[in-house]
């Protein structure tokens, strides 16, 4: 009898026990999340990577809402990117003051609830807890792109991607038609939707693809009291871009363009566009390249991606027309409506993979037509970071594979071959974003470094009395952040002329100051106009040099 129940806790085949099989997957991704958000939590205690002023801009906007000085709709000098950011750090920076640590925790915060709602995603939609693993631990790890996109609160990129993980998993859970907690789903998934309309474009095309899911498997709800529930929370999530129009008169369609960058670009030919959005952009925007730069060996994954959104889509719109779903379970056979974590719906899970496959292609399509895939491929490859979102539904075709040959499934050398091929990709995947990872980590100490150079000029400035000063743009906003506003910055370019202030008091403050000081980085152009300026005139300006940095005190 004893004997007879042990028989029956170990799978058919022989192996672990079915609860073992179970656990040690969870266990595994648990393992995954927490070295995810260890490695992010390291690098911030080395200040990396490193700040600028666009981020110092979010951050100062986040104290002034702490204090109740101000509510800034916008991004401080702009009419478009929402300052959710802001907001979210604003009770943090109230308790710690103006902390670049402070401000990153939110940020840290927002990756933790992306890799768990990716691995929740990742179980709806394909029912296989090993192939989640895989997900997280490549969410895990983190390029020096990467973990710029997720932990540099500069506006939009650390909330966009758990935020389309979220409207897809809450799209599953009602087109599915899971029962309790209808209503209050419709109004997560709008207050959702309306909140990145307010943050940022970028990331619409996941909008808009599983709000077509939805639209096609609960047309019938919609019509009825959930329609209007759902509208409600999409105004009520996008109140602070609407409240904006209504008060100045500008087109909320115009925001979104001017988001978007519509029309704004400068001209680039389209051989820049094709090799920035086509070569360099997949590469550098989802983990495979070092700090800035992609080595010819870095830039496979370009030649992999259309292909995965090819195969990503016929896989996906197979199961949809056939109506049976391609998932397999912890076990590998196919189970559809399994209990536990497999989909109860493969039709739904198949269109929600078809959705994730068009926004991820119609998200690089995007970028690839915009003068920034031209003009600055490096940096603007952040523009793909929403790509990310649809790893599941790229690489479950290729895991379906290298699992069936694995398990001896694969019949004909045609499907053999296929297996091996995915593996490798799979294999290579695994390994481009570790190295990646490993040559982002390895910049953590420069980071450090810097940082260490700036504290010393703000303290330098604090003994010197110095409290109102010109700089370049990307020393401003960064040092009257680090200072908590009590040395405050006005803009100049390279040949001294005001620049581009984002907070207007600040000018105006240092304009009215008796001998405001300058402040260049050593090296730059700034600093030679200053002293060719110096140089003109002896004896105009006092200089005190410091490590990385050259202050130009005026004499009264």
């Amino acid at each position: 009898m004893t004997a007879g129940v042990r028989q029956e806790t170990h799978d058919a085949r022989g192996g672990l026990p079915a609860a073992g099989r179970v656990r040690l997957p969870v266990l595994l991704t648990v393992v995954a999340l927490l070295a995810g958000v260890g490695y992010r939590l390291a690098l911030l205690a080395f200040d990396a990577p490193a700040t600028n002023s666009d981020e110092a801009t979010m951050g100062l906007a986040a104290l002034h809402i702490a204090r109740g000085q101000d509510f800034p709709v916008w991004f401080y000098g702009q009419s478009y990117m929402g300052t959710l950011e802001a907001y979210l750090a604003a009770p943090v920076l109230a308790l710690t003051g103006p902390s670049l640590f402070g401000l990153r925790l939110v940020t840290v915060a927002l990756y933790a609830a992306f890799a768990l709602l990716a691995w929740r995603l990742t179980l709806r939609l394909t029912g296989d807890r090993w192939f989640a693993l895989l997900v997280v631990a490549l969410l895990a790890l983190g390029s020096d792109r990467i973990v710029k996109n997720q932990l540099i609160a500069g506006g939009g990129y650390p909330e966009m991607s758990p935020a389309a993980a979220a409207l897809a998993l809450l799209a599953y859970d009602l087109c599915a038609g899971r029962p309790g907690r209808r209503l209050p789903r419709w109004t997560a998934w709008g207050l959702l939707a309306g909140l990145m309309l307010w943050v940022d474009p970028l990331v619409l095309p996941y909008v808009l693809g599983v709000g077509a899911v939805l639209v096609a498997f609960r047309r019938r709800e919609l019509r009825a009291r959930a329609g209007a529930v759902l509208g409600i929370a999409v105004l009520v999530g996008a109140a602070p871009l609407l409240g904006h129009s209504l008060a100045t008169g500008r087109n909320p369609l115009a925001a979104v363009l001017a988001a978007a960058g519509g029309g704004a670009d400068a001209p680039a030919g389209w051989a820049d566009r094709l090799h920035g959005g086509l070569l360099l952009g997949p590469s550098l925007g989802m983990g495979f390249c070092s700090p800035g730069n992609c080595a010819t060996g870095q830039l496979w994954w370009a030649l992999a991606l259309p292909v995965l959104l090819v195969v990503g889509a016929v896989s996906a719109g197979r199961a949809l027309r056939t109506g049976r779903a391609d998932h397999v379970g912890d076990g590998g056979a196919a189970r559809p409506g399994a209990a536990g974590d497999a989909p109860a719906n493969g039709r739904v899970g198949a269109a929600l993979r078809l959705a994730l496959v068009a926004a991820g292609t119609a998200t690089l399509v995007a970028y690839t037509l915009s003068g920034s895939a031209g003009r600055t491929p490096v940096e603007s490859s952040r523009y793909l970071s929403c790509l990310l979102v649809s790893l599941p539904a790229l690489l479950w075709p290729l895991w379906r594979a290298a699992r069936r040959l694995a398990e001896n499934r694969s019949r004909g050398p045609g499907r053999r071959v296929v297996g091996i091929l995915a593996a490798a990709v799979l294999v290579a995947t695994v390994a481009g974003t570790g190295y990646a990872t490993y040559r982002a980590a390895g910049t953590a100490s420069a980071a450090r470094a810097a940082e260490a150079r700036h504290t010393e000029l703000v303290g330098t400035l604090r003994e010197l009395g110095v409290r109102h000063v010109y700089g370049g743009y990307w020393t401003c906003n960064r040092l009257t952040f680090a200072s908590g506003e009590e040395v405050v910055c006005a803009v100049v370019d390279d040949e001294l002329r005001p620049g581009h202030d984002r907070y207007a008091p600040y000018r105006r403050a240092v304009a009215a100051s008796a001998a405001p000081a300058w402040i260049a980085p050593t090296g730059s152009p700034l600093a030679a106009r200053l002293d060719e300026r110096l140089r003109a005139a002896p004896g105009s300006l006092d200089l005190i040099t410091i490590d990385g940095y050259r202050i130009y005190l005026a004499r009264s």
